[in-house]
C-alpha cells in the first residue's frame, strides 16, 4: 500500500494508441478520457502525437495532427505554453518519438538542442 508521500510523489500521464491519426485526431475530439497532454502514438505512421484541442505531432510525420510551428525566438517552454500544453508533455512525447526510432519534428529538435 502506497503512503499519502509515495501516492503524490508521480505525475501520472496517458497514452492513447491509434491504428491512425485520424483517429488519434477524432478521439481526442470526441471522448472525454482523453486529457490535454496525453500521449497519441500511431505507430504505422511514425507520428507521436500530444493531446489538446487541435492535437499536434512532434514528429517530422505529423499525418492528420497539426504540425508545430515555433515562432522565431521561441524556446521549448514557451512553445509548450503557447500550444496549452505543459512543457513536460511534450518532452515526454518526444521522449516516446525518439524510443521508438521516429524523427522528431525538425525545428522541435533545434530548440531542444542544448
Amino acid at each position: 500500500m502506497l503512503t499519502d508521500s509515495e501516492r503524490f510523489a508521480f505525475v501520472p500521464y496517458r497514452i492513447h494508441g491509434f491504428e491512425t491519426s485520424g483517429n488519434a485526431y477524432d478521439a481526442v475530439q470526441t471522448d472525454d478520457r482523453i486529457a490535454t497532454g496525453d500521449l497519441l502514438p500511431v505507430m504505422d505512421e511514425a507520428v507521436v502525437g500530444v493531446a489538446m484541442t487541435w492535437p499536434f505531432a512532434v514528429t517530422a510525420e505529423a499525418g492528420h495532427l497539426h504540425q508545430v510551428a515555433p515562432k522565431s525566438g521561441d524556446t521549448f517552454d514557451q512553445l509548450a505554453t503557447s500550444l496549452g500544453v505543459e512543457p513536460a508533455s511534450m518532452l515526454r512525447a518526444v521522449t516516446l518519438a525518439r524510443k521508438l526510432g521516429f524523427a522528431i519534428e525538425p525545428t522541435l529538435e533545434l530548440l531542444m538542442a542544448p
